[in-house]
């Protein structure tokens, strides 16, 4: 049995989005919905949030949440990643960013992989993307990507006694702010 594969173009797909109730990824024409997350993913998702949100309150950055569309031209797809900042004053449009700073992704088993790897490999052409950090819900673990003033990325895995440094932002995590209410220290 063959299926007929439906593309829509990217204004389409940005009109389709602003009514549906389900959100959906968009990669070279189709559209994918996402799933919900755990209150674990929730709860590490709002710490991060709030965190950059209060350290970078007054400042010229923006933090988003969960419904900010990151879309990456070069390979004609577009993303919600569990947080976002973005400090660039062109990146401006009002349901996507192309300028972040920093992606947060928490991970889920469900998208795990796209996460580490899909979505490392697509983020990483971001022109103004500094870092990108993959964080585990089920257990202390964070993965933080980092660009260089070269342009070469590194990555670190870090644990329960590390700190996490946001280069991009100039901020410093502990992983107590990371877990807060998911994992007892």
């Amino acid at each position: 049995m063959q299926v007929q594969l439906t593309y829509i173009s990217f204004p389409d797909y940005l009109k389709a989005e602003e009514s549906s109730k389900v959100r959906h990824e968009y990669l070279n024409g189709q559209i994918f919905a996402m799933t919900g997350g755990s209150r674990e993913h929730n709860l590490i998702t709002l710490n991060i949030g709030t965190r950059l949100r209060t350290h970078l309150r007054g400042k010229s950055c923006q933090v988003f949440v969960s419904d900010m569309k990151v879309r990456i031209e070069k390979d004609d797809v577009t993303y919600y990643p569990d947080v976002v900042v973005t400090c660039n004053p062109q990146d401006r449009e009002k349901f996507f960013l192309t300028k972040p700073c920093l992606i947060v992704e928490v991970l889920s088993p469900s998208t795990e992989s796209i996460d580490r790897r899909e979505k490392l490999m697509a983020y990483r052409k971001l022109e103004d993307l500094q870092e990108y950090v993959i964080v585990s819900q089920d257990n202390v673990e964070v993965e933080i990507y980092q660009k260089d003033p070269q342009g070469n990325w590194s990555r670190q895995i870090l644990g329960r006694n590390d700190l996490i440094n946001l280069n991009s932002v100039d901020l410093q995590l502990a992983m107590t702010e990371v877990y807060e209410d998911v994992i007892t220290f």
